[in-house]
Formats: structure tokens, sequence, C-alpha cells
């Protein structure tokens, strides 16, 4: 029963652990840029976009499609930091144990 006390612990602390690491990363910002940096985004840790600058030069373009385009790559670089990032926090508190995918902490 000790080990079982002793885990319940130890799950309890991972979990605090964790509930901090969410918080931090509402406040880490990660920024994606597309077209030699005429649109960059920025996310936050959790994936919600923060800001979005655009070359004024785009807005004489008469090709929407382009603007839109170089929006989504931005987008999608800065998303994959920001993975990035979450992963290496979380490899941090498990101590590197591999969780399967779709395990998501806390519980």
């Amino acid at each position: 029963m000790k080990n079982l006390g002793k885990m319940m612990k130890q799950a309890q602390e991972m979990q605090a652990k964790m509930t901090g690491m969410q918080e931090a990363l509402e406040k880490v910002e990660s920024t994606g840029q597309s077209g030699g940096g005429m649109v960059t985004v920025t996310l936050n840790g959790k994936g919600n976009m923060k800001k979005l600058k655009i070359d004024p030069s785009l807005f004489n373009s008469d090709d929407a499609e382009v603007v839109e385009d170089l929006i989504v790559a931005a987008f999608n670089e800065a998303k994959r930091k920001v993975e990035e990032h979450s992963q290496s926090e979380m490899a941090k508190i498990t101590g590197g144990l591999q969780l399967p995918e779709g395990f998501n902490l806390p519980f």
C-alpha cells in the first residue's frame, strides 16, 4: 500500500507541474513568417493567435489568394514552433517518459 500512496503523490505532483506548464504556455510566444517576412503570425504557447502583421505592400496586390496563402504558411510555421516547445516542456515534466499518442495530461 505504501507504493500506491507514493504513486498517487507522484501523480498529484505531476498534475500540479502540468497545470503550471499550461499557465506558462499562455505567456510563451512563437512567431512564424512567410513571404520573406512580409507576413508574420505570433501564437501563444497554446496555439492561439496573438498577432498578425502584413506588409502594407501586399495590399496593393490584386491577388488576395497569395496573401491568404502567406498567412496560412506563417501560421503553420508558428504552430510547429509552439508544438515543439510544448513537447520539450512536457518531456521535462515527465522525465522523458513517452506517453501514448493521444494521451493528454493533466488527466
